[in-house]
């Protein structure tokens, strides 16, 4: 069998740029499960200082700053993080023991981790304000 000359190929890009790359979903949420990962590590900054307040009674500066709109989008997405994390590691179980392997279950099951984790940051963010659990009993109420 002859050899196609070079010439006659059909030419192909150098890498993969994003115009003509897809990402599979699995890859994304792959990505994504690392950078969650990082970001509970930060997080533990924050825990570390909200231990540290309330042991020390700084708690009222803690939640003054926790409390404006930034403090609240990091609090939201280290809890983002946190409900990411445990979803992701739960479908990464699943895989160990041998379900879930077929492109389709795999795609469909990282939609539902990213759809749960937000569903699930957004009930434990609901239940904080309603002052379920307790959260604002001590501080606010």
């Amino acid at each position: 069998m002859a050899e196609t000359p070079h010439a006659a190929r059909r030419p192909r890009p150098l890498s993969p740029y994003v115009t003509i790359y897809h990402w599979p979903v699995t890859m994304a949420t792959s990505i994504v499960h690392r950078i969650a990962g990082c970001g509970l590590a930060a997080g533990l900054v924050v825990l570390t200082w909200w231990l540290t307040a309330v042991s020390l009674g700084g708690v009222a500066e803690f939640n003054a700053l926790a409390s404006t709109p930034l403090g609240q989008v990091v609090l939201f997405g280290l809890t983002w993080c946190l409900a990411y994390h445990l979803l992701n590691g739960i479908r990464h179980l699943a895989w160990d023991l041998g379900y879930g392997f077929s492109k389709p279950a795999a795609a469909r099951n990282s939609v539902l981790v990213i759809l749960g984790s937000i569903l699930l940051a957004i009930a434990i963010f609901a239940a904080a304000y309603t002052g379920h659990g307790g959260y604002y009993a001590g501080v606010y109420g």
